[in-house]
């Protein structure tokens, strides 16, 4: 029986540097070779996190936004046109766009191209299935556009996935904060343990844009777990609850007499598949609120700033030069409380 490493499983090795300001440090990265990013930050197609706004903000911020799909066509359609024309008025910026596997999928994935997405992502809970396949193989087939796909979990659907034409794969089944598929399933594999197994793949570590790109989702807290990401072989990585409850996400302010907050769900919870299509099927997810933070601006620039602070304690200026210099240590769990601010107990 194997060991699936987490990330609250290991640290990185601080090791010397020369790196006398964290400016000299370089987070930018390619989704492919036409889209480069200066922060290797997707938000999630969760319809608590990224709509209109989340997609503008991740564009001004260097990042890029993937927009739900939880809604009609005409409706997702509008959120992308929106976003794109909002966000081009400064600078370029790159909006995503999700998709399903059936039903209407191509449909809407040629009315998301029409108006101008810079990728799409075919969004199901378990990327590694034939529906998948058939739905990436049609897309490359017809359309030209980057395809994003997954979830999986293992090296294999990683390496099948790429293999059927996808050009970034999202990797990790069940991590999310908002997830129980693990729970209600028994399936998953440790988010950290996925990145570093798909990462090992033998032509998929190849230096330079033209590779399947790993994207690291779900199960990230803190910019300390996004370095972890970045050295086990990510090229990006993507968030949902450390954007939600922000004045981007969708929703509305709800006050209370503990605070203000906002509503986060995952998509496979019971009250995000009744909203959603009217049904539900398997409860994989929960619905819940989360503290109102204010801009997601301060949130993703506090993270950039972490990612580089990350980098400069391996001594390293780029996020290639990470994957080939990181050194990593298992922890204990004494170790983990180490590691916390235990003054604050």
């Amino acid at each position: 029986m194997n060991t699936g490493l987490c990330y609250d499983d290991v640290l990185l090795v601080p090791q010397y540097s020369d790196i006398k300001s964290r400016s000299e440090v370089n987070i930018s990265t390619y989704l492919d070779e036409k889209i480069r990013l200066s922060l290797p930050i997707i938000s999630s197609p969760m319809d608590t996190v990224t709509g209109t706004d989340m997609a503008v903000a991740m564009g001004k911020a260097g990042g890029t936004a993937v927009i739900h799909r939880y809604n009609s066509i005409e409706e997702q359609c509008e959120l992308a046109i929106n976003a794109i024309r909002k966000g081009t008025q400064d600078s370029t910026v790159y909006v995503g766009a999700a998709v399903g596997v059936t039903d209407d999928f191509f449909e809407r994935a040629q009315a998301l191209v029409n108006v101008g997405v810079s990728f799409l992502c075919v969004d199901v809970a378990h990327g590694h299935h034939m529906s998948v396949r058939e739905a990436i193989e049609k897309i490359k087939s017809n359309l030209d556009i980057h395809v994003m796909a997954g979830n999986i979990a293992t090296k294999v659907a990683f390496k099948n996935l790429s293999s059927w034409g996808a050009d970034s794969v999202r990797c990790n089944i069940g991590g999310g904060s908002a997830c129980t598929t693990r729970i209600q399933t028994g399936h998953g594999v440790p988010g950290l343990q996925t990145i570093l197994d798909c990462a090992k793949i033998e032509g998929f570590r190849i230096t330079g844009e033209k590779r399947t790109k790993i994207i690291a989702d779900g199960g990230i807290r803190n910019s300390g777990d996004i370095v972890k990401a970045l050295a086990a072989g990510a090229d990006l990585v993507m968030l949902g609850s450390l954007l939600a409850g922000t004045d981007e996400s969708p929703g509305h302010i709800v006050e209370s007499n503990m605070g203000e907050f906002k509503e986060y769900r995952g998509m496979a919870s019971k009250k995000a598949q009744f909203e959603w299509r009217g049904r539900s099927s398997s409860f994989e997810g929960v619905s819940t609120f989360v503290p109102y933070k204010g801009s997601v601006a301060s949130i993703l620039e506090d993270l950039a700033q972490g990612i580089k602070s990350g980098l400069s304690y391996s001594g390293c200026r780029t996020i290639e030069e990470l994957r080939e210099s990181a050194i990593f240590i298992k922890q204990t769990t004494n170790g983990m409380r180490e590691s916390m601010p235990h003054i604050l107990k």
